[in-house]
């Protein structure tokens, strides 16, 4: 019988799990919550004893795993498979993660960081076409990302892939690294919205969005992305200087890694077409003239699964 993976999805919210096969067909897919209380201690419990239910429930094995793969915020040791300074976790001190899943389920485990994960989803089954040379972006509550060059995940020494933290205005905003002008300040959902405020203070004209804002009201950049696909000139203007930002970044990355794609993935990847088209406006503008007809934009495919099925494709690495 071919052997299964099993991939973790681990959130601040959310901890999503699916079995799937060998060649990354989801066969079963479930989540529960994140339980963060007393510094995050009952999350690794809590999914040991998920995974006993789940396979008790399915009449399933551990021998009949492969492996298991989990993404995680946080920094993640990939050799001691631990995972230090995920704040949305509640885990502040060093957690033990692969001593304590082995142990607790006799099913070998190999855990990434949660951007790379996605990264490796959207590359095996996604838009990434399972190419060699691949780059993701996440735009989310923060701007994450993950780089597959000649096939594997680039790690660097310690923080490859950090693509929220491209300058792309020096000089620009404080971001919470310390740093002034990141693109997680410009793009990031917050992001987006930060911008629209600022623009909002200088604008004049009539405009929806801003109405919004003078009166107090809580935005979010799928309401500005709404709005400008619907012509507000307030919230186009903050679109096009976000989705400038992100085609500068884009192309500082095609131009260093020259990939066969850039997939730009997360929730505000919602906008869609819209989005993708004036990135690539602004990646089209600041490419080396090789990139432009090398590498393609394209937007992401697998949604929420693509947490799972990276990690569950971390599992074939393992010997």
């Amino acid at each position: 019988m071919e052997k299964k993976l099993i991939g973790i999805d681990l959130g601040g919210t959310t901890i999503k799990f699916a079995i799937l096969t060998l060649s990354g067909e989801i066969q079963q897919k479930w989540s529960i919550k994140t339980n963060i209380l007393d510094e995050g201690s009952h999350i690794v419990p809590d999914i040991i004893t998920s995974l006993k239910h789940h396979l008790k429930l399915y009449e399933m094995q551990p021998n009949q795993f492969s492996g298991i793969g989990m993404g995680s915020p946080g920094t993640v040791d990939l050799q001691k498979g631990t995972v230090i300074g995920a704040y949305n976790l509640n885990w502040k001190k060093l957690q033990p993660v692969k001593d304590m899943i082995e142990s607790g389920l006799g099913i070998p485990f190999i855990i990434d960081n949660d951007a790379n994960a996605a990264a490796l989803g959207e590359r095996w089954k996604g838009a990434g076409e399972n190419d060699d040379e691949v780059v993701f972006i996440t735009l989310g509550t923060v701007v994450g990302g993950g780089i597959i060059s000649n096939g594997k995940l680039v790690h660097g020494v310690q923080a490859a892939g950090e693509i929220g933290h491209l300058n792309v205005e020096p000089e620009g905003y404080l971001c919470t690294c310390g740093n002034h002008g990141c693109l997680e300040t410009y793009a990031s959902a917050t992001g987006i919205v930060r911008v629209a405020r600022d623009l909002a203070e200088e604008y004049a004209g009539p405009a929806e969005l801003k109405r919004l804002l003078d009166d107090g009201q809580d935005i979010s950049a799928k309401t500005i992305f709404d709005l400008a696909k619907e012509d507000d000139q307030l919230a186009v203007m903050v679109a096009n200087q976000v989705c400038n930002y992100l085609g500068l970044a884009c192309a500082n990355i095609g131009n260093l890694l020259n990939p066969s794609f850039i997939v730009i993935g997360g929730g505000v990847s919602a906008a869609g077409k819209f989005l993708l088209d004036r990135v690539n406006t602004s990646f089209l503008k600041y490419a080396f003239p090789t990139v432009r007809t090398t590498t393609k934009l394209k937007l992401a495919q697998l949604g929420n699964d693509a947490g799972v099925i990276g990690a569950a494709s971390l599992a074939l690495m393992i010997k």
